[in-house]
């Protein structure tokens, strides 16, 4: 059966109690935890996350070699090297080293925090709206400043007027609504797919648990996939259409 906290909520918020005493009521009230609790689950999974990326990616930084690459170094040679000619397909050619910390960011983060939907012991932390909120939204403020970058205020701007002045009144509301769907878009997506992944996933377990748990990590792993691949592609086509508005 799913369970409703992962296995780090209680120690991590237990050692947090016995450091720094229990939290405020207002404080519980705002970030939705209880019994004197700190932290939110999610927001303790996603700690979690970046610690697994450090521990597989510091590592293989520290020991890279160009005569003798390991083979985890070879597939992460790989992988990056695919994102990096991705980002120069989709945004443009040269893009490709200057949004690659951004693009690849995301990517691992994404997958790897869905991956932990295939364990019934722990919650993914992208299973929970307000990460795939903090990400969409980081996005959405990070493409926008890089289009003001590329472009200037006013020429970026202007882009949200359309091709002629006279739709200008109309073209800007419909634009600046598109943008900020944007971040419906990207949250929400990213958010019922892995939340109802993990979902299902918990109960064929409690149902089926040797038998049907293995063919749905599969499409789990899949969708973890797939889920961050369409994440960070919409990514990119926001920064094509930001560094790309002088010619609108």
């Amino acid at each position: 059966m799913e369970h409703q906290y992962s296995f780090l909520y209680e120690p991590i918020n237990w050692l947090l109690v016995t450091l720094f005493g229990g939290a405020s009521p207002r404080y519980q009230e705002l970030l939705g935890t209880h019994d004197g609790y700190w932290l939110p689950d999610h927001v303790i999974m996603a700690g979690f996350v970046v610690c697994v990326v450090a521990a597989i990616l510091i590592p293989v930084s520290r020991s890279l070699s160009v005569d003798k690459p390991g083979k985890l170094q070879q597939i992460l040679e790989m992988v990056i090297s695919g994102l990096e000619g991705l980002i120069d397909d989709v945004v443009g050619h040269g893009f490709g080293k200057r949004f690659l910390p951004l693009v690849a960011g995301l990517a691992f983060f994404i997958f790897i925090g869905n991956i932990f939907g295939l364990f019934y012991f722990i919650q993914p932390p992208t299973a929970n709206p307000n990460t795939t909120f903090a990400l969409s939204i980081t996005v959405f403020l990070y493409y926008n400043l890089v289009g003001i970058r590329q472009n200037g205020v006013i020429k970026y701007c202007k882009h949200f007027a359309g091709p002629l002045p006279l739709l200008a009144p109309l073209m800007v509301p419909i634009e600046i609504i598109s943008h900020l769907a944007r971040i419906l878009s990207l949250a929400l997506r990213l958010f019922g797919n892995i939340s109802g992944e993990h979902t299902a996933t918990g109960i064929f377990f409690a149902m089926f648990p040797f038998v049907v748990p293995w063919p749905m990590m599969g499409l789990g792993i899949f969708g973890a996939f797939l889920q961050a691949f369409i994440f960070i592609m919409l990514t990119m086509a926001y920064l094509n259409g930001a560094v790309g508005a002088e010619e609108h």
